[in-house]
């Protein structure tokens, strides 16, 4: 069987320090312990580098981030995630229990789907001098959700005592309701748990202040 050479190259994620779609993909490589490169995309710099003819071949939507992998181009964190559990060993980014694993998935879609792109950039910046109580309104809006699930599916981690893609989405989507001054001591479960998963090797290192493109008044 002929393999093709693309298969032992390093992935190649483009994407952007303070993007948390960006940084799930980061934090699934660390924990899955691959090794890949970084190709920044300014999504301020120059009007955003994403809308460049350039990006829009290797990603039609233009959005962040987009992975070089296995000769394909991904984009869509959760597809990423998703076909690094399905084609790299290591830690397990989905639970064995098909239970589990559904109430993995829908913790990662309501963030992923229902609370994150609402406050996305491509959207504020339409929104102009409302963004920060418009970011506010659906974060809690979306976190009012979320508490009561965790409450049901949490132990140590989102569901469950094993870290799986909930967890990867759960702990940028506090990173941006901190951004925009989010009261979070009304989602006591949220707040433990992101405590708890910044205290790991692979959050802190896949952590937008410590990557290649993290601005020097950013950077840990």
């Amino acid at each position: 069987m002929r393999i093709s050479l693309a298969c032992y190259m390093k992935p190649v994620l483009h994407g952007y320090f303070r993007s948390s779609c960006s940084w799930r993909v980061r934090i699934a490589f660390a924990l899955k312990g691959i090794e890949y490169d970084q190709v920044p995309v300014n999504l301020i710099k120059d009007g955003g580098q994403q809308l460049t003819d350039q990006y829009k071949a290797l990603n039609p939507m233009q959005q962040v981030p987009a992975v070089n992998i296995d000769g394909i181009t991904l984009s869509q964190s959760l597809a990423i995630i998703q076909y690094l559990e399905e084609t790299r060993p290591g830690r397990r980014l989905l639970p064995v229990d098909p239970k589990k694993r559904a109430q993995a998935r829908m913790i990662s879609d309501i963030i992923a789907s229902g609370i994150q792109p609402l406050q996305n950039l491509s959207v504020i910046q339409k929104i102009g001098a409302e963004k920060l109580q418009w970011s506010q309104h659906f974060i809690t809006k979306g976190f009012e959700a979320l508490e009561p699930i965790l409450k049901q599916t949490a132990g140590t981690y989102c569901v469950g005592d094993e870290i799986s893609m909930a967890d990867i989405c759960l702990v940028p989507q506090v990173y941006n309701a901190e951004r925009f001054k989010v009261d979070l001591s009304k989602f006591p479960t949220i707040k433990r748990l992101n405590e708890t998963l910044l205290k790991l090797e692979e959050f802190k290192v896949s952590h937008p202040s410590c990557q290649p493109d993290t601005p020097p008044d950013l950077q840990a």
